[in-house]
């Protein structure tokens, strides 16, 4: 399914992610509602599930919240391709199940167009300028928590393979 792809450069910090005065929210949903309100205020209302939010280096930089990647994932955000990830945003982004994909390519992708992740494959299919880019694959053990949603259900199913 192919998606909206929403831009933004280099060095995206949480805060701007989502504002630090929200982070006394649990619900996905809810924190969806602030996702990038100080620098794109539109995309909250805007961003529809399959979307994807694509970025230069160093996205997810600044202090170490989960809530970037839960608000993201609560806005129906399906993926985040970006040149590079801050290491904490990375991990925190794994464990709640949110797919993260290394492009070098990022720059060619323009706000708005219409993207597709062959997540297995590692290839990004830009439908508006017809071209094809590839990612650096996660590992096999991160793209299972991937897989599972997150790290608390791939636990669960690693516990309940060894008590059954």
């Amino acid at each position: 399914m192919a998606g909206r792809a929403w831009k933004f450069g280099n060095d995206i910090d949480t805060d701007a992610i989502i504002p630090g005065r929200y982070l006394v929210i649990n619900d996905s949903r809810e924190l969806a509602a602030h996702l990038f309100e100080g620098v794109r205020p539109e995309m909250a209302k805007m961003v529809a599930s399959g979307d994807y939010v694509v970025a230069g280096e160093n996205f997810g930089c600044g202090s170490s919240r989960e809530h970037a990647p839960i608000a993201m994932k609560g806005a129906g955000v399906k993926a985040v391709v970006a040149k590079s990830f801050a290491r904490i945003f990375f991990r925190n982004s794994i464990n709640i199940g949110l797919p993260l994909f290394i492009c070098s390519e990022e720059d060619k992708i323009a706000d708005g167009a219409e993207i597709e992740i062959d997540m297995i494959g590692g290839v990004i299919h830009n439908i508006s300028r017809r071209e094809h880019y590839k990612t650096t694959p996660l590992p096999d053990f991160l793209q299972e928590i991937v897989d599972a949603g997150g790290l608390v259900e791939y636990t669960r199913r690693q516990v309940a393979k060894v008590t059954t």
